[in-house]
């Protein structure tokens, strides 16, 4: 299929899109990639060999991963999740996208994001996920509660994305998971020198994490469900 086609504005149109604007402004959208880039898009995905997110480095990807990053980062899509979420001219602030393929047991505790992030969102394109709570994306009304879901929670699948406003109680985060877990994050950022230091220090974590990955995966085998930091 013709990249051209992976992103459709009219999608966000769906009777099942969820936008709330409290307790603070988040948007939930399901079916927001076509059946048939299933396979493309599974076979550009990049084979990082240990969790975490990593920025985007287009050597490390497919096509058809390339045109979708392409996509999410265009000015006109941020007009449109913009809309969505009440923030004027999201596209004058620069993106930082970062892509995940496995996690561990630490990941997902409980935060807001940092302050440099404007908006931040999340595009899942895992073909199937296990009948579990564990790793789904929770929207939350507190910080040190994982049940204070203020929104169905979301399975990483296959075309859901999830986008919202960073604001000082955007809470989120999901139960403990480790396995592979497919994400593409984009941030719209306070400034380029966010950006540079953000790239900066998720290089270095790549690097650090292809050295020492089983001590990384040993750190938060037992956190606690409710675990949280402050960003």
């Amino acid at each position: 299929m013709s990249p051209d086609a992976l992103l459709d504005a009219a999608r966000f149109d769906r009777p099942d899109t969820l936008v709330q604007r409290e307790p603070f402004p988040f948007m939930v959208a399901h079916g927001q990639l076509p059946d048939d880039a299933r396979g493309d898009l599974g076979r550009d995905f990049p084979r990082y060999p240990s969790a975490g997110f990593f920025p985007w480095d287009p050597a490390d990807c497919g096509p058809t991963i390339n045109a979708l990053v392409e996509q999410l980062t265009t000015p006109d899509f941020a007009t449109l999740v913009g809309k969505k979420l009440g923030i004027d001219n999201l596209g004058q602030y620069p993106t930082l996208v970062t892509l995940c393929r496995l996690l561990n047991k630490r990941h997902g505790t409980i935060h807001t994001d940092s302050k440099s992030k404007v908006a931040t969102a999340l595009l899942y394109l895992n073909p199937q996920w296990p009948d579990t709570s564990d790793g789904c994306l929770r929207f939350l009304g507190k910080i040190d509660d994982i049940d204070s879901t203020v929104a169905p929670e979301l399975p990483p699948l296959y075309g859901e994305f999830a986008v919202f406003k960073r604001c000082d109680n955007s809470f989120h985060g999901h139960l403990p998971y480790e396995g592979e877990r497919r994400v593409i994050q984009v941030a719209w950022l306070t400034s380029e020198e966010e950006k540079l230091r953000k790239t900066k220090r998720g290089k270095f974590s790549r690097l650090f994490k292809k050295l020492f990955g089983k001590l990384d995966t040993q750190y938060g085998a037992g956190r606690d469900r409710n675990a949280a930091h402050r960003d």
